[in-house]
Protein backbone atom coordinates (compact mmCIF):
# COMPACT_ATOMS: atom_id res chain seq x y z
CA UNK A 1 0.00 0.00 0.00
CA UNK A 2 1.43 3.43 -0.89
CA UNK A 3 2.42 5.71 1.95
CA UNK A 4 -0.03 8.47 2.90
CA UNK A 5 0.74 12.09 2.13
CA UNK A 6 3.18 13.99 4.30
CA UNK A 7 2.64 17.58 5.38
CA UNK A 8 5.49 18.52 3.05
CA UNK A 9 3.40 17.21 0.12
CA UNK A 10 0.99 20.14 0.49
CA UNK A 11 1.51 23.82 -0.46
CA UNK A 12 1.70 26.23 2.51
CA UNK A 13 -1.00 28.61 3.72
CA UNK A 14 -0.47 31.74 5.80
CA UNK A 15 -0.86 31.45 9.56
CA UNK A 16 -2.74 34.53 10.88
CA UNK A 17 -1.90 33.57 14.46
CA UNK A 18 1.88 33.68 14.22
CA UNK A 19 2.26 35.72 11.04
CA UNK A 20 4.17 32.93 9.31
CA UNK A 21 3.52 29.95 7.08
CA UNK A 22 1.58 27.06 8.56
CA UNK A 23 2.72 23.52 7.93
CA UNK A 24 1.59 22.85 4.36
CA UNK A 25 -1.87 21.67 3.52
CA UNK A 26 -4.37 21.39 0.69
CA UNK A 27 -8.11 21.88 0.73
CA UNK A 28 -10.91 19.32 0.78
CA UNK A 29 -8.85 16.16 0.56
CA UNK A 30 -10.55 12.92 1.66
CA UNK A 31 -10.15 12.50 5.41
CA UNK A 32 -8.66 9.03 4.95
CA UNK A 33 -5.60 10.74 3.44
CA UNK A 34 -4.70 12.36 6.77
CA UNK A 35 -1.54 10.49 7.85
CA UNK A 36 -1.54 8.47 11.07
CA UNK A 37 1.38 10.42 12.50
CA UNK A 38 -0.55 13.66 11.99
CA UNK A 39 -3.64 12.19 13.69
CA UNK A 40 -1.52 11.13 16.66
CA UNK A 41 -0.14 14.67 17.03
CA UNK A 42 -3.55 16.18 17.82
CA UNK A 43 -3.93 17.45 21.39
CA UNK A 44 -6.98 19.72 21.00
CA UNK A 45 -10.14 19.31 18.94
CA UNK A 46 -12.03 22.52 18.22
CA UNK A 47 -15.46 22.00 16.67
CA UNK A 48 -18.53 23.85 15.52
CA UNK A 49 -21.90 22.47 16.68
CA UNK A 50 -24.78 23.13 14.26
CA UNK A 51 -24.67 20.78 11.27
CA UNK A 52 -21.20 19.65 12.39
CA UNK A 53 -22.07 17.73 15.57
CA UNK A 54 -25.79 17.87 14.83
CA UNK A 55 -27.78 16.32 12.01
CA UNK A 56 -31.14 17.87 11.20
CA UNK A 57 -30.98 19.90 14.40
CA UNK A 58 -30.42 16.89 16.67
CA UNK A 59 -27.25 15.37 18.14
CA UNK A 60 -26.96 11.75 16.98
CA UNK A 61 -25.78 9.31 19.66
CA UNK A 62 -22.59 8.52 17.76
CA UNK A 63 -21.63 12.20 17.68
CA UNK A 64 -22.05 12.72 21.43
CA UNK A 65 -20.22 9.46 22.06
CA UNK A 66 -17.39 10.73 19.84
CA UNK A 67 -17.04 13.86 21.99
CA UNK A 68 -16.73 11.68 25.09
CA UNK A 69 -14.33 9.26 23.35
CA UNK A 70 -12.02 12.09 22.30
CA UNK A 71 -11.87 13.45 25.83
CA UNK A 72 -11.31 9.96 27.26
CA UNK A 73 -8.38 9.54 24.84
CA UNK A 74 -6.75 12.70 26.20
CA UNK A 75 -7.84 15.14 23.48
CA UNK A 76 -9.21 18.41 24.83
CA UNK A 77 -12.53 19.22 23.13
CA UNK A 78 -13.54 22.87 22.66
CA UNK A 79 -16.95 23.68 21.22
CA UNK A 80 -16.87 26.77 18.98
CA UNK A 81 -20.31 28.00 18.01
CA UNK A 82 -22.52 30.89 16.98
CA UNK A 83 -25.05 29.82 19.60
CA UNK A 84 -25.87 32.18 22.50
CA UNK A 85 -24.12 32.64 25.80
CA UNK A 86 -27.03 31.08 27.68
CA UNK A 87 -26.60 27.86 25.76
CA UNK A 88 -22.83 27.92 26.25
CA UNK A 89 -23.16 28.07 30.03
CA UNK A 90 -25.21 24.87 29.89
CA UNK A 91 -22.86 23.16 27.42
CA UNK A 92 -19.78 23.97 29.49
CA UNK A 93 -21.43 22.54 32.62
CA UNK A 94 -23.01 19.41 31.17
CA UNK A 95 -20.90 18.20 28.25
CA UNK A 96 -17.54 16.36 28.44
CA UNK A 97 -15.66 19.35 27.00
CA UNK A 98 -12.82 21.57 28.14
CA UNK A 99 -14.35 24.88 27.02
CA UNK A 100 -17.11 26.44 24.93
CA UNK A 101 -16.63 29.51 22.71
CA UNK A 102 -19.95 31.13 21.86
CA UNK A 103 -21.64 33.87 19.86
CA UNK A 104 -18.99 33.57 17.15
CA UNK A 105 -16.22 34.52 19.56
CA UNK A 106 -17.85 37.03 21.91
CA UNK A 107 -17.40 34.85 24.99
CA UNK A 108 -15.95 31.61 26.31
CA UNK A 109 -16.82 29.41 29.29
CA UNK A 110 -15.01 26.55 30.98
CA UNK A 111 -16.30 24.46 33.87
CA UNK A 112 -13.98 22.00 35.60
CA UNK A 113 -14.60 20.42 39.00
CA UNK A 114 -17.78 22.47 39.40
CA UNK A 115 -16.02 25.82 38.94
CA UNK A 116 -17.21 27.98 36.04
CA UNK A 117 -14.82 30.49 34.51
CA UNK A 118 -15.92 33.02 31.89
CA UNK A 119 -14.20 35.48 29.57
CA UNK A 120 -15.86 38.02 27.29
CA UNK A 121 -14.85 40.33 24.47
CA UNK A 122 -15.04 44.10 25.05
CA UNK A 123 -18.47 45.55 24.35
CA UNK A 124 -18.81 48.31 21.76
CA UNK A 125 -20.81 51.27 23.12
CA UNK A 126 -24.20 51.67 21.51
CA UNK A 127 -24.14 48.23 19.90
CA UNK A 128 -27.56 47.18 21.23
CA UNK A 129 -29.33 50.20 19.75
CA UNK A 130 -27.64 49.74 16.38
CA UNK A 131 -28.55 46.05 16.29
CA UNK A 132 -32.17 46.92 17.11
CA UNK A 133 -32.26 49.18 14.05
CA UNK A 134 -30.71 46.45 11.88
CA UNK A 135 -33.29 44.00 13.19
CA UNK A 136 -36.16 46.23 12.03
CA UNK A 137 -34.63 46.75 8.61
CA UNK A 138 -33.86 43.08 7.98
CA UNK A 139 -37.36 41.96 8.89
CA UNK A 140 -38.84 44.66 6.67
CA UNK A 141 -36.57 44.11 3.66
CA UNK A 142 -36.18 40.31 3.62
CA UNK A 143 -39.54 38.54 3.72
CA UNK A 144 -39.49 35.06 5.20
CA UNK A 145 -36.65 35.51 7.66
CA UNK A 146 -37.11 35.83 11.41
CA UNK A 147 -35.20 36.72 14.53
CA UNK A 148 -33.67 33.50 15.83
CA UNK A 149 -35.64 31.71 18.54
CA UNK A 150 -32.52 31.71 20.73
CA UNK A 151 -32.09 35.52 20.59
CA UNK A 152 -33.30 35.96 24.18
CA UNK A 153 -30.20 34.15 25.44
CA UNK A 154 -27.68 36.22 23.47
CA UNK A 155 -25.39 38.87 24.95
CA UNK A 156 -23.61 40.40 21.94
CA UNK A 157 -25.10 39.59 18.56
CA UNK A 158 -28.27 39.53 16.51
CA UNK A 159 -29.11 36.20 14.87
CA UNK A 160 -31.42 36.12 11.86
CA UNK A 161 -32.94 32.75 11.07
CA UNK A 162 -33.06 31.81 7.39
CA UNK A 163 -33.77 28.10 7.71
CA UNK A 164 -33.83 26.76 11.25
CA UNK A 165 -37.47 27.49 12.18
CA UNK A 166 -38.52 29.18 8.93
CA UNK A 167 -38.78 27.65 5.46
CA UNK A 168 -35.31 27.78 3.82
CA UNK A 169 -34.58 31.07 2.05
CA UNK A 170 -32.66 31.27 -1.24
CA UNK A 171 -29.03 32.32 -1.35
CA UNK A 172 -30.02 35.72 -2.73
CA UNK A 173 -32.08 36.43 0.40
CA UNK A 174 -29.20 35.42 2.65
CA UNK A 175 -27.05 37.91 0.76
CA UNK A 176 -29.60 40.68 1.38
CA UNK A 177 -29.57 39.95 5.12
CA UNK A 178 -25.78 40.23 5.12
CA UNK A 179 -25.99 43.48 3.13
CA UNK A 180 -28.19 45.14 5.78
CA UNK A 181 -25.67 44.34 8.51
CA UNK A 182 -22.80 45.51 6.31
CA UNK A 183 -24.27 48.90 5.42
CA UNK A 184 -24.49 49.67 9.15
CA UNK A 185 -20.84 48.71 9.67
CA UNK A 186 -21.57 45.48 11.53
CA UNK A 187 -19.70 42.23 11.07
CA UNK A 188 -21.97 39.58 9.55
CA UNK A 189 -21.25 35.84 9.33
CA UNK A 190 -23.31 33.16 7.65
CA UNK A 191 -23.76 29.84 9.43
CA UNK A 192 -25.74 26.88 8.15
CA UNK A 193 -28.95 28.25 9.72
CA UNK A 194 -28.46 31.91 10.73
CA UNK A 195 -26.84 35.16 9.75
CA UNK A 196 -25.15 36.46 12.88
CA UNK A 197 -24.18 40.12 13.11
CA UNK A 198 -22.38 42.15 15.74
CA UNK A 199 -20.30 45.21 16.52
CA UNK A 200 -16.89 44.51 18.01
CA UNK A 201 -13.46 43.22 17.15
CA UNK A 202 -13.80 39.47 17.72
CA UNK A 203 -14.40 36.23 15.88
CA UNK A 204 -14.16 32.52 16.59
CA UNK A 205 -10.39 32.46 16.16
CA UNK A 206 -9.60 35.43 18.41
CA UNK A 207 -11.65 34.01 21.29
CA UNK A 208 -10.17 30.53 20.84
CA UNK A 209 -6.76 32.10 21.33
CA UNK A 210 -7.96 33.79 24.53
CA UNK A 211 -9.70 30.63 25.76
CA UNK A 212 -6.52 28.61 25.38
CA UNK A 213 -4.42 31.21 27.19
CA UNK A 214 -6.88 32.26 29.91
CA UNK A 215 -8.97 29.14 30.52
CA UNK A 216 -6.88 26.17 29.40
CA UNK A 217 -3.46 27.37 30.49
CA UNK A 218 -1.51 27.44 27.24
CA UNK A 219 -1.14 29.05 23.85
CA UNK A 220 -3.24 27.91 20.91
CA UNK A 221 -1.07 25.56 18.85
CA UNK A 222 -2.59 25.11 15.37
CA UNK A 223 0.01 22.46 14.52
CA UNK A 224 -1.23 20.23 17.38
CA UNK A 225 -4.94 20.86 16.95
CA UNK A 226 -7.76 20.20 14.49
CA UNK A 227 -10.86 22.23 13.71
CA UNK A 228 -14.14 20.75 12.45
CA UNK A 229 -16.82 22.88 10.80
CA UNK A 230 -19.31 23.18 7.98
CA UNK A 231 -20.06 26.77 6.93
CA UNK A 232 -18.76 30.28 6.12
CA UNK A 233 -18.50 31.44 9.73
CA UNK A 234 -15.85 28.75 10.19
CA UNK A 235 -13.51 30.34 7.62
CA UNK A 236 -11.22 32.06 10.19
CA UNK A 237 -10.67 28.66 11.77
CA UNK A 238 -10.22 26.80 8.48
CA UNK A 239 -7.61 29.40 7.52
CA UNK A 240 -5.74 29.15 10.82
CA UNK A 241 -5.64 25.38 11.25
CA UNK A 242 -3.59 23.38 8.74
CA UNK A 243 -5.47 20.28 9.90
CA UNK A 244 -8.99 21.62 9.53
CA UNK A 245 -11.78 19.19 8.61
CA UNK A 246 -15.12 19.91 6.99
CA UNK A 247 -18.04 17.55 7.38
CA UNK A 248 -19.45 16.60 3.97
CA UNK A 249 -22.23 19.21 3.97
CA UNK A 250 -19.58 21.97 3.85
CA UNK A 251 -19.76 21.56 0.07
CA UNK A 252 -23.08 23.42 0.11
CA UNK A 253 -21.31 26.60 1.21
CA UNK A 254 -18.05 26.68 -0.75
CA UNK A 255 -19.33 29.55 -2.92
CA UNK A 256 -19.40 31.76 0.21
CA UNK A 257 -16.02 30.68 1.63
CA UNK A 258 -12.65 32.32 1.02
CA UNK A 259 -10.79 29.40 2.57
CA UNK A 260 -11.77 25.72 2.56
CA UNK A 261 -10.98 23.00 5.12
CA UNK A 262 -7.93 20.88 4.48
CA UNK A 263 -9.85 17.60 4.66
CA UNK A 264 -13.48 16.52 4.27
CA UNK A 265 -15.45 13.59 5.67
CA UNK A 266 -17.60 11.20 3.67
CA UNK A 267 -20.61 11.64 5.96
CA UNK A 268 -22.49 14.83 6.75
CA UNK A 269 -23.34 16.45 10.08
CA UNK A 270 -22.97 14.48 13.29
CA UNK A 271 -22.12 11.28 11.44
CA UNK A 272 -19.26 13.14 9.76
CA UNK A 273 -18.08 14.41 13.14
CA UNK A 274 -18.06 10.85 14.49
CA UNK A 275 -16.15 9.73 11.38
CA UNK A 276 -13.51 12.42 12.00
CA UNK A 277 -13.01 11.50 15.66
CA UNK A 278 -12.81 7.82 14.73
CA UNK A 279 -10.08 8.67 12.19
CA UNK A 280 -8.04 10.46 14.84
CA UNK A 281 -8.41 7.68 17.41
CA UNK A 282 -7.79 4.78 15.01
CA UNK A 283 -4.29 6.11 14.50
CA UNK A 284 -3.57 5.50 18.18
CA UNK A 285 -2.41 7.96 20.77
CA UNK A 286 1.20 8.80 21.59
CA UNK A 287 2.58 7.29 24.79
CA UNK A 288 2.19 9.39 27.89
Amino acid sequence: MPAGPRRSDFPPRADPIAGKLCPPTMSMRPLDEMPDEVCRSIRTLFTDIDDTITTGGKIPPEAYSAVAAAREAGIAVVLVTGRPGGWCDHLARMWPVSAVVGENGALAFSCEDGRMRRIRAPREPGAAAKLALIREEVLREVPGCAVSADQAYREYDLAIDFREEVPPLPDEAIGRIVAVFSRHGATAKVSSIHVNGWFGDFDKLSMCRRACAELLGGALEPDRAVYLGDSPNDVPMFRAFPLSIGVANVREWVHRMECLPAFVTRAAGGQGFAEAVDRLLRAGRPPG
